[in-house]
């Protein structure tokens, strides 16, 4: 036993021998063959500065190793399935944990997928209402009544003693068919008469009845005199008659009254019975549940007819109809020219002034129009068929290039189903209510108000449904008080999981963890804070807490300066970033990483900040107002932005922030700048619109997917240096053209690795193994290609070279040096040119995007939206994003962020805060102005935390 392993021996430690983990020698990607030890059931924090190395050491290593082992515990034939596993480049890993990643992962893009589906909560409920829920006839209105058969000859005994009546075994109701088999078969079982739509007649050879008609057939059973002294009779024939009718009797009395009884669920009134309940009763992503007309989405599609003619003063000719354009020779605008003949219209008619029978033509099609021969002898005219504009997009649906798909879906929309007005189920689910609410009812609610109702419900229900709903109500109460914890109090059941942020997804991963109870793992989670207000940051480290006290060690990759402080320990990777980083600058508890020399520590401690300005900006004068925004949750929001400033719109999570901007005034910026097939989400109006003539949008969506993207391809100065390169006086003279110097194309690459300068080597039941290319060494290109050299450095150490190398290396080539050096300006200069896409993290991502719109032509007019810049930013990053924004906005731009970090929020030059709550709570702008003027609001979340930074 080594050394190490002997001192991590203590007579406390856990099961595993460990009371520490330590890891010996790791290797990815940056880091520098370091040792790191964290202590096991501790809540740690791994800081830095982005690019530093922390998602290396904590998921590349620590996650990858953990996963590597529990891999290695599967047969040989079972590993063979499993998909491609890294081994990570380290030397040891002594006493890790099972682990547990929860990332923030792409959420499912099934529209099915809901926040209730996935954490199960939905489930439950769904149990619930199959056990619990009571029956209400959607005809009457009526509570459904339940009878076994003794109850039901109970009832027909003190009810119609002595009176004469007929019992009637239901066997159609209300379809269509001759039915001749059927009475064959009545006959056969010694029933000689029958009830067809409700007069009795006997059952003789080949009788049938009208199979093109609606009919209601039942069997007579019996006709008797209902005897308390002889109840043989009636219970033999009861029994029968709930046989044949499948738990179902009628009964007729002497008036010709029909009564209902049933040993399911019936309306004592009309009749109408329900099947008994089960959990996929009340499930849309069931057959048995889901609405038949949505298949349990709760929306459809259809053509927007606004869509199609946005502005109804225009006429044909002039492109009234969107989908036509202006009057072209094609074959669509003579037939619809053919149309306004037929119809004697001229063709310059505008549209309003259209008949609807004309219109509706022109939209839905007609089959055949045929006009009669002039007294001229003019040749008859006969449109055998005209499709119409809506059937014609309708079949669109049915092509496959992206743009084809793009133009039918900017003339549709989705609407709410009007079968099931939302609710995704089928009517009779929606008639089991508890405490006078549907399933659906409840899965609409927020869950805070849906904790509240279960809070509620046990004085509701009676002592049957009290003994069976117990534990149900307790699993339910438990999972949506985790949620609860992690500030998701807004979110539905109902809430398409694809809607979510990666944050809210990762939190209702994380509540989900919790909730399993598992003890004895390590947690490794991606930034758990982003999307998260402060006023929510507390609950959600304590959850963490929570985490940990069952038992567990919780690892958490994080900048938060709230997560730091509540840790039980710290460790700053970096000095630097890249190359310059991949060390442990310091590490302990928070007390004594405060004491230690690191960036980190200076800025937790106070020693180091961001600062706040001496002066805000007042802007160019012009606003750009977007007024009467309902979309969503907003309530009818005029929202003002003052051009030329750096404007921050914050709120709480699920205020309404991301419906207001992302959906509704992007798309608006969009379509009037660019004609885009963008659909917002309803207003009344826009102004301000002239002051623009640039929308940019910038996410932290990856730059690519392959390892061929990377920041030289994604901001094209890849191809200025391919120029040059051909421009070479070597290349001039074999005759290389810029394609010889690209690696994705056949000609200079090598083409045993096709350019990608990694081998993938197959290990049948082991992981794939990734090589450098054996003919080039990695170098991805072929031996001719790289004798071309510039400043004695190949195309391919060009691409191996840092960002900021690069600045120096291109200073006499302003082209590529301009495009270089705004990387470096955004903070991403320990970088290389061909760092691959899939390597780089959210905020790098972005900030390469960032470099790539600031490298365009500016104009001084150009609106940029962002969306959670700080996203992986540590404290320093920040500072060098603020730099590049504020310079962008001196230049006379707009700058939008949608943020919750306070660094970014008191250093703009107006606040516009959403809220006041998350959800139906939310939806309204609380307030706005300067920072100081912001921190003056009695009633804003956002500026009760601001008050104490400013």
């Amino acid at each position: 036993m080594s050394k190490q392993e002997t001192n991590l021996k203590k007579p406390n430690a856990d099961i595993h021998g460990y009371d520490h983990v330590e890891v010996l020698g790791a290797r990815v990607h940056n880091l520098k063959n370091i040792d790191v030890r964290f202590p096991r059931n501790k809540l740690v924090v791994i800081t830095g500065l982005s690019g530093s190395g922390k998602s290396s050491l904590a998921f590349d290593t620590i996650y990858a190793e953990g996963q590597r082992r529990y891999i290695e515990t599967f047969i040989s034939y079972a590993r063979s399935f499993i998909g491609d596993l890294e081994r990570p480049d380290v030397d040891k890993i002594n006493g890790l944990s099972p682990v547990i990643a929860i990332e923030q992962k792409t959420t499912s893009r099934n529209p099915r997928s809901t926040v209730g589906t996935v954490t199960e909560i939905y489930d439950y409920l769904r149990l619930l209402f199959a056990k619990v829920a009571d029956a209400y006839s959607y005809t009457s209105g009526h509570k459904m009544v339940k009878q076994t058969a003794e109850q039901i000859e109970n009832h027909i005994l003190q009810i119609f003693s002595g009176k004469q009546l007929f019992l009637l075994a239901p066997v159609v109701k209300g379809r269509k068919g001759h039915y001749r088999e059927l009475f064959q078969q009545i006959s056969s079982m010694g029933f000689t008469k029958v009830k067809i739509d409700g007069e009795i007649k006997d059952v003789v050879a080949k009788l049938q009845v009208d199979r093109y008609k609606i009919h209601d057939i039942e069997i007579v059973v019996d006709r008797l005199v209902v005897d308390k002294e002889d109840k043989q009779r009636l219970q033999n024939s009861l029994h029968t008659t709930l046989q044949h009718g499948k738990g179902v009797a009628m009964i007729q009395d002497e008036l010709g009254q029909i009564h209902y009884f049933s040993k399911s669920f019936m309306d004592p009134v009309t009749g109408l019975s329900y099947d008994e309940p089960a959990p996929n009763t009340f499930s849309f992503n069931s057959p048995y549940g889901a609405c038949t007309t949505c298949e349990g989405l709760g929306t459809i599609s259809q053509v927007d007819i606004d869509a199609i003619i946005p502005d109804k003063s225009l006429n044909v000719q002039q492109g009234g109809i969107l989908p036509l354009g202006p009057e072209a020779k094609t074959d669509i605008f003579k037939t619809i020219k053919s149309l306004f003949e037929h119809y004697q219209v001229p063709f310059d008619t505008p549209i309003q002034k259209l008949s609807q029978q004309l219109l509706d033509t022109i939209l839905y099609g007609q089959e055949e129009i045929t006009e009669q021969e002039s007294t001229s002898k003019e040749k008859k005219r006969v449109i055998k068929r005209f499709e119409g504009i809506i059937p014609a997009l309708d079949n669109l649906e049915n092509k496959t290039t992206a743009k084809e798909r793009a133009i039918q879906e900017s003339y549709r929309r989705d609407i709410t189903c009007p079968e099931c007005q939302g609710a995704r189920l089928k009517k009779v689910a929606l008639y089991f209510k508890i405490a006078d609410k549907n399933i659906a009812e409840l899965a609409n609610m927020n869950l805070q108000q849906l904790h509240g109702f279960l809070e509620e419900l046990m004085p509701k229900l009676d002592n049957r449904q009290q003994i069976i709903a117990s534990e149900l109500l307790k699993e339910l109460k438990k999972r949506i008080h985790f949620l609860l914890n992690v500030g998701l109090y807004y979110l539905s059941l109902n809430r398409p999981l694809r809607t979510l942020s990666g944050g809210e997804a990762q939190r209702i991963r994380l509540a989900t963890q919790i909730g399993t109870q598992l003890v004895g793992v390590l947690y490794i989670l991606d930034e758990p804070s982003i999307g998260l207000h402060q006023r929510d940051n507390m609950s959600l480290i304590q959850a963490l807490h929570d985490l940990r006290d069952l038992g567990n060690s919780v690892m958490v990759v994080e900048h938060d300066k709230d997560m730091m402080l509540e840790s039980d320990y710290i460790i700053d990777i970096g000095p630097g970033a890249g190359k310059n980083g991949g060390k442990v600058v310091a590490a302990g508890t928070p007390t004594e990483f405060l004491k230690q020399a690191s960036t980190t520590a200076e800025f937790l401690s106070g020693v180091r900040q961001i600062a706040i300005p001496s002066t805000r900006r007042q802007g160019n004068g012009n606003v750009l107002t977007l007024a009467g925004c309902t979309g969503n949750n907003l309530k009818n929001v005029t929202l003002n932005l003052p051009l030329g400033k750096l404007i921050c719109i914050s709120g709480v999570s699920g205020s309404g922030k991301s419906t207001l901007i992302h959906q509704t005034l992007y798309p608006i910026l969009q379509k009037y700048l660019y004609k885009s097939y963008a659909n917002p989400l309803p207003y009344t109006s826009i102004t301000g619109l002239e002051h623009l003539d640039k929308v940019v949008e910038i996410d932290q969506k990856p730059i690519g997917r392959t390892p061929r993207s990377n920041p030289s391809t994604y901001t094209n100065v890849f191809t200025g240096i391919r120029n040059l390169f051909s421009q070479l006086p070597e290349a001039k003279i074999r005759g290389y053209q810029p394609g010889r110097f690209s690696f994705n194309v056949s000609g200079g690459r090598c083409e045993t690795c096709q350019g990608g300068g990694m081998r993938v080597i197959e290990m049948d039941f082991l992981p794939d193994v990734y090589v450098h290319c054996e003919t080039c060494q990695g170098k991805r290109y072929n031996r001719e290609t790289l004798e071309v050299q510039y400043k004695g450095k190949s195309i391919s150490d060009v691409l191996d070279m840092t960002i900021s190398n690069a600045v120096e290396f291109f200073d006499k080539y302003p082209h590529i040096r301009k495009i270089i050096q705004i990387l470096e300006d955004v903070g991403l200069g320990y970088l290389t040119l061909g760092q691959p896409a899939t390597t780089l993290s959210g905020g790098e991502a972005q900030r390469v995007k960032l470099a790539t719109e600031l490298a365009k032509r500016d104009t001084g007019k150009t609106f940029y939206i962002l969306d959670e810049p700080t996203t992986g930013l540590h404290f320093q990053d920040i500072q060098h994003l603020l730099d590049v924004l504020n310079k962008l906005t001196d230049k006379g731009n707009t700058v939008l962020i949608i943020e919750h970090n306070l660094d970014i929020i008191k250093v703009a030059d107006y606040i516009i805060d959403v809220g006041p709550e998350g959800g139906e709570q939310g939806g309204q702008i609380v307030a706005e102005g300067t920072p100081e003027e912001l921190i003056q609001h009695p009633y804003s979340h956002t500026a009760k935390f601001l008050k104490m930074e400013m």
